[in-house]
């Protein structure tokens, strides 16, 4: 019997982030049917296989696990949780723990990243050229 993707990922990974990842990994596949694969070196989420326009991924650092939202500079933030990044789009969520982890907020992100997957395929173009960026 083949690995699970999860399985795969985790032997890769420090041994104390790896519960951070089960929950995480949990809560996203909670929150929306998405498939995963290990892409660009970080467990990575997207709809219907299509890792092209990927949803979030799950990555390992020396002080957190981080979960990246790869268009998440479209998703409201009122309540200032995402990091940014260095792209334009990219928004980051930082879990330095297990007890870090709030089910509720990184399944709500995900939905939302989910939701806006079709404006984002549709004007990520014009947004990455300096157009109508920003929150839709």
């Amino acid at each position: 019997m083949a690995d699970s993707v999860l399985e795969a990922y985790l032997r890769s990974v420090r041994d104390d982030a790896a519960d951070t990842v089960v929950l995480l990994d949990r809560a996203v596949h909670a929150a929306a049917p998405v498939d995963a694969a290990i892409k660009w070196g970080r467990l990575t989420y997207a709809v219907g296989g299509d890792f092209h326009h990927w949803i979030c991924g799950i990555s390992v650092t020396q002080k957190a696990v981080t979960m990246t939202f790869h268009f998440g500079g479209l998703l409201p933030d009122p309540e200032g949780e995402f990091r940014r990044g260095s792209s334009a789009f990219g928004r980051m969520l930082d879990y330095p723990s297990p007890e870090s982890v709030d089910d509720s907020v990184v399944e709500r992100r995900v939905r939302e990243a989910v939701g806006a997957l079709e404006y984002f395929k549709a004007n990520w173009t014009a947004i990455a050229a300096g157009g109508s960026g920003g929150t839709r």
